[in-house]
Order: structure tokens, then C-alpha cells, then sequence
């Protein structure tokens, strides 16, 4: 996840990752994987029992912090949110980073920051900074997730920097959480060394999905959006061999104004080359990272570009290819797609605008992000209400959440 907060921190060290429990638990054993949320007279409570607990969270700035023998945190803000279940990572600094919610199906691993390409609309502009400690952090975090999670997601940068312990990473999912769907953002570059693609599809994970990103059908062009040269070679080669190795693909596409134009030549070239794809995205772009620098280059008003996106929708659709649409607005694309419209984007970033509070479909639409507030569409509007529902009470679900 992508929650973080600040408090003041006691005796920790080293980073801590725990389970939060909002209840103290009885038996000292069964303490160790738990971090104890200390709030109201828990938080003040100065013959409570603290022992075997992996660390102490508190929101308020409790007058006995200090004497609390564990590693704590102490008068963080907004964290009222956290329940029983929720793993979070506290820091000697003081951070507090929630890395799962178990009420949430919106779970995401930031894998590393680092990146092999530099995408123009980048929403989480990479950094170089070595950041491996993270694989352990990972390794544990999956040993404390509940066992009933529908679906993680992993991203970047990008994850297959990982190498090898990636992999670990894979096959650990699929020894403690194998009824949990594993959905990884990858660029798909790496995998262009068959030996890679072979051992992940080895692991025969029962629920992994690849996401990779393919801008254009011309090499140049997707080279341009992604500002690394020779990557659409790579990241095709890399399509092939994961086929090969009976992984599941899911081709996503990012509209923008760089893109659009030649999306009905993609949905056809993606139908004739890679037919075993499993699903295709077709998404609007998030106002985040890179894109403001880049704004220029990239931006067009979705309303516009609404007959190129109808056009490679219903090309992949009628030919039997699973297509969904991602981060857009029912106000936006023509009614002929709105069964392919999905609520796409994760609970914590996921607002609407007000202009959509007398929107007749506002529980049908998958909404903004919030970095949208910014810069929108200049088409939105509220739309009649159950008279232009689709078939049903609500859309799809996406396959992956974003």
C-alpha cells in the first residue's frame, strides 16, 4: 500500500513488521507476529501487560510511552483506520507504512522504486537507490497476510529488477497464500531471456497475472512512450516466451495523446500476434509523476478521442478478446462501451468531483483518481439515472485493480 504516517518512536532499531490487534491478546505466545494498537486507557494504561508483543502503535501521545518496554510509536495521526489483520511497517524514524489492509481488495507491494525504462506519464517516477532491502520486508509481509485475501498486486518500478528473488518472492505466494490472486505490473523487458520466463512459469503459481504495457504496433513509437530504445523488441520476445511458459498476460495500454491515434492498429495487431493474451486495458492516464512535466505532450481530453477507443474496444470484443476499460468516465466514452467500463482504481486514491453528485449512474462509475482534481475532462456532467443503465445493478469488476 501507499499509506504513511508520522508518530514519535521508542526503542526501535530496526524496522518492525507486524499484525495489528486492537485487543490485547491473552497468551504471550501467540504475540510474536502481532503489533498491539494501544488507543483510549489501553494507551495509558501503565500495569497493562506488554509482553511478546512485536511492537506498541499508538494515535495518541500517551504520558507513559517512555516506559513502554517495546519497540513503539506513539501520537500518530489518522491511523483510526487500521483493524485487527493490517500489517504494517514501522520505522525507527517514526514512519509508519500500512502495507495491507485485510478489509481492502486493493492490496499492492511496492517491489522497488527502481526502473529500466522512463516513461513519459511514469506515475511512480523511478529512483536508483538501492532499495533490496525491501525483498525481506516482502517475504515476511506474506507470511502475515491472511490467508483469505482474494488478490495482491506487485509493482514498481520495476519488479523483475528483483532477478532471482522475485521468483522467491512468486513461489513463497504460492506456498503459504495459494488461493490468493497474484497480479504483477511488470514492463515485461526482462522476461526476453527465455531461461527467466521458463523458471516463473516452473513456479506454477495456480493464479499469476503479468500486466505489461504495449503502447504502440510500430517498435519506435512504443520506444518513444516508454524512452528506452530496443524495449518493444524486448518486451514482445518477452510476450512469446512467457506464453510459452503458460503464464497468464493481460496486454495494458495507456491513452494519451501519443497513443490514441494508432490504438485501433494495436487492438489488431495485439488479436493477430498474441492470441493467447488473456485480457487487454485499455486505461486513462493518472495525473501523477511524470505526466505534469509532460503534460504537454501528453494530454488530451478523453471525450476526444472517444472513436479510436470505441473503434479498439469493439475490435477486440467482437473477436472474442477479453477487453476492459480502465480509469475513465462514463461522462466520456460513448454508451456503446460502457459494459466495458470498470471501477478500476484503488479505494484509497479512488474520489469523485462534485459536479457528480446528481449524476443518475455516479454508483456505476469508477470515478477519479485523485490527482484528477487537477486536470480533468472538460466533459463531465451528471447523466440521467436508471433510463441509460446497462444490463444489471452495477459494471463489472475489473480483473486487476490499478
Amino acid at each position: 500500500m501507499h499509506l504513511h504516517s508520522f508518530g514519535t518512536p521508542r526503542g526501535i532499531v530496526n524496522p518492525v513488521i507486524g499484525k495489528i490487534t486492537r485487543s490485547p491478546l491473552g497468551d504471550p505466545t501467540t504475540r510474536a507476529d502481532h503489533v498491539l494498537f494501544a488507543d483510549g486507557g489501553l494507551a495509558n494504561s501503565i500495569d497493562h501487560d506488554w509482553a511478546g508483543y512485536a511492537a506498541v502503535l499508538s494515535p495518541e501521545d500517551s504520558r507513559i510511552a517512555a516506559s513502554v518496554p517495546l519497540p513503539s510509536v506513539f501520537g500518530v495521526p489518522h491511523i483510526d483506520y487500521l483493524q485487527d489483520g493490517d500489517v504494517v511497517l514501522l520505522l525507527p524514524s517514526g514512519g509508519v507504512n500500512v502495507l495491507y489492509r485485510r478489509a481492502s481488495f486493493h492490496n499492492t507491494i511496492l517491489a522497488t522504486e527502481r526502473c529500466n525504462s522512463l516513461c513519459l506519464m511514469c506515475s511512480q517516477p523511478p529512483k536508483a537507490d538501492n532499495d533490496s532491502h525491501r525483498v525481506a520486508e516482502i517475504l515476511r509481509l506474506i507470511e502475515l497476510i491472511d490467508t483469505g485475501c482474494r488478490e495482491i498486486g506487485i509493482s514498481g518500478g520495476e519488479p523483475t529488477l528483483l532477478g532471482e528473488d522475485l521468483l522467491r518472492v512468486i513461489a513463497k505466494f504460492k506456498s503459504l497464500l495459494p488461493d490468493t490472486g497474484l497480479h504483477i505490473l511488470t514492463n515485461g523487458r526482462r522476461f526476453e531471456d527465455e531461461s527467466y520466463a521458463t523458471r516463473l512459469g516452473a513456479i506454477q503459481h495456480p493464479d499469476l497475472m503479468l500486466g505489461i504495457p504495449l503502447y504502440s504496433d510500430i517498435d519506435w513509437h512504443h520506444d518513444y512512450v516508454v524512452q528506452a530504445e530496443g524495449a518493444f523488441d524486448q518486451t514482445v520476445n518477452g510476450l512469446y516466451n512467457l506464453a510459452k511458459a503458460g503464464v497468464s498476460i493481460e496486454v495494458r495500454v495507456v491513452v494519451h495523446a501519443q497513443t490514441y491515434r494508432r490504438l485501433p492498429q494495436l487492438a489488431e495487431y495485439i488479436y493477430r500476434n498474441f492470441p493467447f493474451v488473456a485480457h487487454v486495458a485499455l486505461m486513462g492516464m493518472e495525473m501523477f509523476g511524470y505526466v505534469h512535466r509532460n503534460l504537454p505532450t501528453l494530454w488530451i481530453d478523453p471525450y476526444d478521442y472517444q472513436p479510436e477507443l470505441e473503434e479498439a474496444t469493439l475490435t477486440l470484443a467482437m473477436r472474442g478478446v477479453g477487453v476492459s476499460i480502465y480509469n475513465h468516465q462514463l461522462c466520456t466514452i460513448p454508451r456503446s462501451l460502457w459494459s466495458f467500463a470498470r471501477k478500476s482504481i484503488s479505494d484509497w486514491k479512488n474520489v469523485y468531483l462534485a459536479v457528480c453528485e446528481t449524476c443518475g449512474v455516479r454508483e456505476l462509475c469508477g470515478g477519479f483518481f485523485q490527482s484528477a482534481t487537477k486536470k480533468h475532462s472538460a466533459h463531465i456532467r451528471p447523466l440521467p439515472g436508471p433510463s441509460l443503465r446497462v444490463s444489471g445493478s452495477t459494471l463489472p469488476e475489473p480483473m486487476r485493480r490499478i
